[in-house]
């Protein structure tokens, strides 16, 4: 029987998902010689054997590859024999420039669940357990390619035992990175405010973490990603404190739960919701309350939905012992800052709201959130990316290495290498010195992790972004060529939504674009927010658009809602506004309102759809500054009777070759509906079916005018479940060909794959 001799690249998720011994055992059960190596371009394999034997071997690979793994690109070249003898693993060799990805985090695996469970294992309650198909990935990588040295691991020196078990093949944790016992790997300690440590006796620590939680104690505790405020989720009182102390009065917690049995007693939970909730990736999903729902009201207050999780670390599940079933498990963070992720930062910064801490000694390199999906219109939607999920690789090739900075709210960065785009984890608001900080260290670490010098920067538009301070030469990686120049581009905020969702769909067709959110900067120097496009990936045109209203105090407006009911109601009513004013805002300072307006004082004029909910939202009964971004918009979808049908009037017009969607009428009827005392349930879906309808319209109209049939739809405003669902519905119904997002976010932490997708098509 011939030899033959194949070559094999693998690019993908392929380092620190046990490729390798899957490979060996692979190739030992084929009866092929040859090598496996990982190096910074992936696994590469050197393999002789029969020829069905290797096909069968390469047939393999590419359809049952590790649970964790994701292979984009298997490229085979056959060479000439040369007899090798046995199979090996070779020793990494990270000569040569990154081409692999770095893998997410993962939950803790069945296998390890039942290790940390089993009495007669040495691996019993040890709060560290992991293999090559679970446990820490990213937060713990320093360099690629992926293996002990060039993670945090590295100063946790092997047992005799983990070493074993790290250098057989047969084991599952082969060349597991993070592999460790009781007796070499980290450790978890119980402290108290000070950082003293309250007991020495390992097999204590969690049983005191438990007590301390069924005593109402708040917990600061150590996870993959960084630090959480964890308590009772059954604790009413409890839970208002933290609140109180976080400074966090109704913006809805996450919540742990035991097991799936458990979510079922408070949650509806379909099948595909349960698939997502148990998946590897295990991320906080937004699932309905049920209607006698039994928990405290203060986790999710005035919420259709909670944010659920499952435990993910085997110390979450040694913390669901002795009747713990429900655990509040929130980001520890100080108001807008990122997420604490350092021993010493979460004892100088928390000590003022929690009362214990659960620490331990492995050191998370990059923080990362939890990530937070919703399930609608049949496909899981990702609100927020984070541990599970991120960092992002998608296999688009670019015409060369361009870096996109996103925007200033929910911030992610993107970067391309000409063959990949990698997106970050979510980063955050940049308002404050420690999330600009946060910015400012995931480039670093992104551009020297993958040795990408970037020749393209791209920003938004917008001309005061904080980012445009940050001198992005001192950051980025220099390559060892001698042109390390770049140059910079700047791109709409709406568009860079819009193509996000058109590349995250592989559309390269011209499409009706439809960009409804909060706040974006346009052309004309003006908030943009309810936008029509028509726009493929490089440009863009704008059609349609909300008529403007004003901001009365610009920011101030987004955090008082109530002056942007004033400034409504002075638009549609001109000067007899306050005849107009509904009782429960007559309190407010009014009269100043319309002065600003009047003047031109710090009143810029907007087509925003979200500041639009904002402003309807306290016409009809919100009466709250915000106390945390879109709290407003959420009141009024929260409040609304799904039975309801009916809707407002509205005009379309037509000025300068724009179509605008005129809302006096809508605001007429709503002052109407409640001078008559009807309830605001139905006025809210009154107002909701009003925006479909004026949506579906305008999509029609552009439809026949330029004869395009598909529509995008992107934007936070999309994460309104009435109106993403009501639309979709309507679209389908109208024969439209409809891109939405899945797994790119389509509010703001889209942006930067859109950016960067709209810089390499204008280069």
């Amino acid at each position: 029987m011939s030899i033959k001799r194949k070559f094999i690249e693998i690019n993908g998720i392929v380092q620190g998902v046990g490729f390798r011994p899957f490979i060996y055992n692979l190739a030992i059960k084929s009866n092929l010689n040859g090598w496996v190596n990982n190096t910074a371009m992936g696994v590469l394999i050197d393999a002789e054997g029969d020829n069905r034997s290797l096909d069968v071997f390469i047939n393999n690979i590419k359809n049952n590859p590790p649970p964790l793994s994701k292979i984009n690109k298997i490229i085979v070249k056959e060479k000439k024999v040369i007899n090798y003898k046995e199979f090996t693993i070779k020793e990494s060799n990270n000569s040569t420039k990154p081409t692999t990805y770095i893998s997410p985090d993962y939950s803790i695996c069945d296998k390890c669940k039942e290790d940390i469970f089993d009495k007669k294992n040495i691996r019993y309650r040890y709060a560290f357990t992991n293999c090559t198909n679970c446990g820490p990935r990213f937060t713990i990588t320093k360099s690629l390619p992926y293996d002990r040295d060039s993670t945090t691991m590295n100063e946790f020196i092997m047992c005799d035992n983990c070493k074993k078990e790290y250098e057989n093949p047969l084991n599952r944790r082969f060349h597991a990175q993070p592999n460790g016992c009781k007796e070499c790997g980290p450790r978890v300690w119980l402290s108290n405010k000070t950082g003293e440590e309250l007991t020495l006796n390992s097999n204590y620590v969690m049983s005191e973490a438990i007590d301390f939680l069924k005593k109402g104690k708040i917990l600061a505790v150590k996870g993959l990603g960084g630090f959480n405020l964890v308590c009772d989720g059954t604790n009413e009182n409890t839970i208002k404190l933290l609140r109180e102390k976080k400074g966090r009065p109704r913006k809805p917690l996450a919540i742990m739960m035991k097991d799936v049995e458990t979510v079922k007693k408070y949650c509806i939970l379909t099948n595909k919701e349960e698939e997502i909730l148990t998946s590897n990736k295990r991320p906080i999903l937004l699932l309905k309350k049920l209607p006698d729902f039994k928990l405290p009201e203060n986790l999710a207050p005035n919420n259709k939905r909670v944010g659920v999780m499952l435990p993910y670390t085997p110390l979450h599940y040694l913390l669901f012992e002795n009747g713990i079933n429900v655990l509040v498990v929130t980001s520890a963070n100080i108001s807008g800052e990122p997420m604490i992720y350092k021993n010493e930062d979460a004892l100088n910064k928390l000590n003022h709201i929690v009362d214990y801490y659960l620490m331990h000694n492995r050191e998370i390199y990059m923080p990362i959130d939890d990530s937070v999906s919703i399930f609608l219109e049949n496909k899981e939607r990702v609100i927020r990316s984070g541990r599970g999920y991120s960092p992002t690789a998608i296999n688009i090739k670019t015409k060369n290495e361009i870096l996109a900075l996103g925007a200033e709210l929910k911030n992610t960065i993107s970067l391309s290498n000409k063959k990949d785009i990698f997106i970050s984890e979510y980063i955050g608001d940049l308002q404050n010195v420690s999330t600009i900080n946060l910015l400012e260290n995931i480039i670093e670490h992104f551009t020297k992790i993958y040795e990408i010098a970037p020749k393209t920067i791209v920003y938004d538009i917008h001309p005061d972004f904080n980012y445009k301070n940050i001198e992005i030469e001192k950051k980025i990686y220099i390559s060892d060529s001698l042109d390390n120049t770049f140059k910079k581009i700047e791109v709409q905020h709406h568009h860079s939504h819009i193509v996000s969702c058109l590349a995250e769909n592989n559309a390269n067709e011209k499409v009706i674009g439809v960009a409804f959110d909060g706040t974006g900067y346009g052309l004309d120097k003006k908030i943009w927010g309810g936008e029509f496009l028509i726009c493929n990936k490089k440009s863009f045109q704008r059609v349609a658009h909300l008529g403007y209203f004003n901001l009365p105090g610009g920011e101030s407006a987004i955090k008082e809602p109530w002056k942007i009911a004033i400034s409504l109601l002075y638009k549609v009513f001109n000067e007899d506004y306050e005849k107009y004013i509904p009782t429960h805002l007559r309190q407010n300072d009014y009269k100043t309102i319309k002065k600003m307006i009047d003047k031109n004082i710090n009143s810029p004029e907007t087509s925003s759809i979200g500041r639009l909910f904002d402003g309807i939202s306290s016409l009809i009964g919100f009466n709250s500054n915000i106390s945390f971004e879109g709290e407003a918009a959420i009141y009024l979808q929260n409040i609304s009777n799904d039975s309801i049908t009916e809707s407002y009037t509205y005009s379309i017009k037509t000025i300068n070759s724009l179509y605008i969607l005129d809302f006096d009428n809508i605001i007429k009827g709503i002052i109407k509906d409640i001078n008559n005392n009807l309830a605001v349930s139905i006025i809210s879906k009154k107002f909701h079916n009003t925006i479909i309808n004026a949506t579906i319209e305008i999509i029609l109209i552009l439809r026949k005018d330029y004869n395009i049939n598909s529509v995008a739809l992107s934007g936070g405003v999309f994460q309104n479940e009435i109106l993403f669902t009501g639309i979709i519905d309507v679209l389908e119904k109208n024969n439209f060909n409809i891109y939405t997002h899945r797994n790119i976010p389509c509010n703001d932490s889209g942006i930067s794959f859109g950016q960067l997708i709209i810089a390499n098509e204008n280069l």
